[in-house]
Parts: structure tokens; sequence; C-alpha cells
């Protein structure tokens, strides 16, 4: 900390801090909570936020910073008549008028101000008194919207553990970190195929859900956001879920019991719900005009108190999810606990589902060139989709998703209907590949646009299980679940890079792992061409190489510097 006598003082203490770090501007009067100030100066989201009396710049704001400053000195030495006494507004006037985005903190009841007489500073300090600073910080580390399980039996007391964490020095990534490895614990006495485990494997579940709300709440109460923090909470979620769900496939397989095809469906049927939840929210996040009934509705009814824990906890979020996952699998079987989870999950599919199309249909809005790249990239078209485009040009194609859920139930009905080893799903799967272009022809502006990724992705993964079943091997179902996880991994990180405006990832990696159209079409011809045990091997093999690339390139980019600085607050589904 350096104290400035003036602007030209100021402009030459910040000249000398290194330009990789952060600077703040405090005016000396200031009086005002200290958790108000770290909203304002330590954010690490923002290049530049302001509150009243305070301003801070990060590395890409400080030159326009600087600029003002200098301004501001020459201004003071050539006598120039100032309007505003107060330094710090006058840079963040400054700063705005320079077009940088300067981020201003909601205080809610935090106090911050710069009084002009003792009287007003003996009034601001009464309110500052007023107000428990910590409180209030303890407060806002919860979100302010979330599940019903989550507010009322999880947050009151996860956001003392986030706290305790705080105090001993722990990082979000350390307790993300070790949600994972509960949940993967939890994985593994699931696995055991015993009582004691599926006991142990349940309450270890909800420690874990107890650890994952920890640590976005750790990361708020800090104010502790990174690159690296937005990766693994993006995807451990993710990941804990879908490797619980293998656990207890392995558990029920102990037993006797095979429900690998459960446990598949359920990521299939989780993962589609997840990209209709993306691509709604791309498709529709800076439309203009977009107003509907509907929506007007849905507002509505969330003025109702009870209607929005209803409605809430309809869509069977995380939280509802896990504890539901985690008390039928302590209390009955793995084959339960699937048939529950798919049926809810089936029931919230379709209400949220319908629900968007009704809001769709009935919504004037007019959608960007921007989010119309985002569902094309959400595609995940490949190199056969990109080379027929060149000859379906001529063609008149037109709704993609009605064509997108034509094709794709096409191939998965030809490979469930035909029996193992026929070329019915691979001509099913060459038509799907001749029109896959329909998705590129031209922007995905329609009304129900944002529908051609989640049909895509139902087509790609219900074709890999309904393949693998019909396979009738020891492993080919497991192995099923490994590609699958794998592919959709990939689709995850692409929405995360997304929402955090970095953009798809790179066009070499679409093509090298085929696109959603290559591998589809590569999965048919390799149930056509090899006998169950071969396909097992293939699939493996598939879902291995895969994996590694996808893995590389994606832990490669959000370890980097070009990855968004943001810090995800996941999603309902």
């Amino acid at each position: 900390m350096r104290v400035a006598s003036d602007a030209g003082d100021a402009e030459t203490l910040l000249a000398a801090v290194p330009a990789n770090q952060r600077v703040a501007i405090v005016d000396a009067r200031f009086v005002g909570h200290l958790h108000a100030l770290r909203l304002g100066l330590t954010d690490p989201r923002f290049e530049a936020a302001a509150l009243a009396g305070a301003v801070s710049a990060q590395p890409g704001a400080r030159q326009a910073l600087t600029r003002a400053l200098a301004r501001e000195s020459s201004a003071a030495t050539g006598g120039a008549t100032v309007v505003m006494d107060n330094l710090a507004e006058r840079i963040t006037a400054a700063l705005d008028a320079d077009g940088v985005q300067v981020h201003r903190p909601d205080l809610g009841t935090l106090v911050a101000a710069v009084p002009a007489d003792p009287q007003a500073r003996n009034e601001v300090r009464q309110a500052v008194t007023a107000v428990d600073d910590e409180a209030v910080r303890l407060r806002t580390a919860v979100k302010s919207r979330d599940g019903f399980f989550t507010t009322h039996f999880i947050s009151p007391y996860s956001r003392y553990l986030a706290r305790w964490c705080a105090r001993r020095g722990l990082t979000p990534n350390q307790v993300t970190t070790a949600s994972l490895l509960t949940a993967l614990v939890a994985a593994g006495c699931a696995a055991t195929g015993t009582r004691a485990g599926f006991v142990a494997a349940g309450l270890l579940l909800l420690f874990s859900f107890v650890l994952d709300c920890a640590d976005g709440q750790l990361a708020r109460y800090s104010l502790q956001y990174s690159t690296l923090g937005a990766w693994l909470d993006a995807t451990f979620d993710r990941a804990k879920e879908y490797a619980y769900y293998a656990g207890l496939a392995l558990g029920a397989a102990r037993g006797g019991d095979d429900v690998w095809a459960l446990a598949l469906g359920a990521m299939v049927l989780q993962s589609c719900r997840h990209i209709v939840d993306f691509s709604f929210n791309e498709a529709n996040h800076d439309a203009t005009a977009n107003t509907s009934p509907t929506a007007a509705l849905s507002d509505k009814l969330d003025s109702v108190g009870w209607t929005v824990w209803l409605r809430r906890m309809i869509v069977l979020p995380i939280g509802e999810r896990w504890a539901m996952i985690a008390v039928l699998t302590a209390l009955t079987t793995p084959r339960i606990t699937f048939y529950a989870l798919l049926i809810g999950c089936a029931f919230a599919a379709t209400y949220t589902t319908a629900g968007r199309v009704l809001r769709s249909l009935t919504r004037k809005a007019r959608r960007t060139d921007r989010a119309a790249q985002a569902l094309a990239d959400l595609t995940d078209s490949g190199p056969l989709a990109e080379f027929l485009t060149r000859f379906a040009r001529r063609l008149r194609l037109r709704g993609p998703a009605c064509v997108a859920l034509v094709t794709g139930a096409l191939v998965v009905l030809a490979a469930a209907l035909a029996p193992y080893g026929s070329w019915w799903p691979v001509l099913a799967a060459v038509t799907y590949v001749l029109l896959s272009p329909v998705a590129l022809l031209k922007p995905l502006k329609g009304a129900l646009d944002w529908l051609v990724p989640p049909f895509y992705r139902a087509a790609e993964y219900g074709t890999v299980l309904v393949l693998a079943a019909k396979a009738d091997v020891n492993g080919a179902l497991p192995a099923a679940f490994g590609l699958v996880a794998a592919v959709a991994y990939h689709h995850y990180d692409t929405v995360y890079r997304i929402r955090g405006n970095a953009g798809a990832p790179p066009h070499w990696l679409v093509r090298a792992i085929g696109g959603h159209e290559g591998r589809t079409l590569l999965v048919t011809v390799l149930a056509a061409l090899l006998v169950p045990t071969d396909f097992k091997v293939a699939l493996t093999a598939l879902a291995v190489a895969v994996a590694l690339v996808v893995l590389v390139e994606s832990i490669r980019f959000w370890v980097s510097s070009q990855a968004p600085a943001v810090h995800d607050e996941g999603e309902p589904a």
C-alpha cells in the first residue's frame, strides 16, 4: 500500500507496479465494510471494478487506467476546473468513457462511501456498525437460486464448512478434488455389491455433494475464482455421477444382476438433458424481443412461493437427484435405483423440454449470429458433414430439427429392430450422414433449431447403447459406457468453452474424433463387420482413443492463459 498526494503522484506510484499485477486506487476518506472492498478490488473475473471511493484494474485494463491518471495529472497541472473532487470516481468515469467494462458489485446491505464532512463520516460509521460484515459475507457465499434440497438441507451448514476451509488456507480447487475423491470412493464401495458397501456408498455420495456445494461457497466467500477451478467444477460433477453409475453396475454384477444397460441409459438420458439445457440457453441468452406468453406465465408462477420450490424439485436438480440415488442405494438394489432414476429424469426431461418448446413457438425472438454459431458448434459436425455440405447446397433441406429427429430415430430404430450383424443399421447411418449437412447449410436461427444438438446426441449415444446391448456379450456394455463417457466429456468441454466466450474446441480435434455423424457410422459398420467379442474390443479401443485425444487437448486448454477466468455456478439439471 502506498499513499499518493495527488493524481500525478498516484500515476508515478502505479507505474512502479509490475504490469502483470492488479492495482487499485482507494480514497483516503473511504469508510465502509472490508468485504465491500474485497468485492470491488479483488474479484479476478473482471478486468476493472469500482465502488464508491475505490477503483481497481487488472493487467488488461492497466493501460486505460494509466491514460485516465495521465489526463487527471495534466488537468491538475494545467489548472483545469474539476467538477468531481473524488479521484477514484473521476478515474471510473474516465474508464467508462474509454470503453472499459467496469464492474460495479452489488453491495446489498454493505456500506461503501466517501463522507464529505465529519458529521457524514460519523453517520456512515454508524451504518457500518449496524451491519455484520461477516454475516453478509457468509450469506452471500450461498447461491441465491438453488434447489430445495440444497437450500434447506445442505447450504445451512456447508457455508460454515466453506468458511472453515477459508480460514485454514484451503482453496476451492482442493475442496473440489476432495469431492471427486469422495465420490470415487463411494463408487468403489458400491462396486463391492454388499449391503454395507451400498450404505457406505450412499453416505459418501451425500458427503461428496456437501463438499461440492462447499467448493463454490468457498470461491464466493474468498473470491477465489480461477481458470483451473472453472474446468474442475464444470467437469467433476459429471465425472462423479457417471463414475457412481459404473460403481452401481459393478456392484450389481457381483450379485448376479446385469444393469449395465440401465447405467448407460441413465448416463445417456442425463447427458441429453444437459445438452437440452445448454442449447436452449445458448440460443436465447442474447436474443432480442425475447418474450412469450409461456415465459410470462412462468414468471407469474415464480411469484407464488410454493410453486417456486415445486417447479425446482420437478426438474430433479443435482441435489434432489443425488439424495434420491444415495437413499435408494442404501435401502434397495442398484436395479431399483436405476429404474427410479430413469423414470424421474425422463419425467423431468419431458417437463422441461415441453415447456421450452412452447416458449420457442410462442416467442418472437430474433437470435443473434453468436447464438447460431454456438448451436452449430454444439452439433459437433465432423468432416463427413462438412464435405457433403458442398453438394447439399443444391438441395432445399428445411427444418434442421425435424431432419435431425427423423434421421436419428431411423438409426436407433434400425439398430433396435435388426438382428446384430445386420447391415440395415449401416444403411440408416448412411442416410443419417447424407442428411447431416442440414445443420451447416444455414445459421440455426429457427424457433426450434436449438433442438438439433440434443437430437444428434440422443442418436449417437442411443445407437451405441442399442448395438452394445444387441451384441449380448460380456463386456460390450461397459465398453459402450466408456465410449459414451469419453464423447460426452468432449461435448461438455465444448459447452463450457462456449460459456466462457472462448469458442468451440479447435477444428482439428472435431475432425480427429470424427464428428457425431462419423462416429455413428463407424459404430454401425463395426457392428456389421465384427463378431460380438471383436466388437467389444473395437468399442474399447475407440473409447480409449477418443478419451486420450479430448482429455489431452482439454487439459492443455484449461490450464493455459487462453482459458476464460470464470467460475461455473452449475445448472439445475
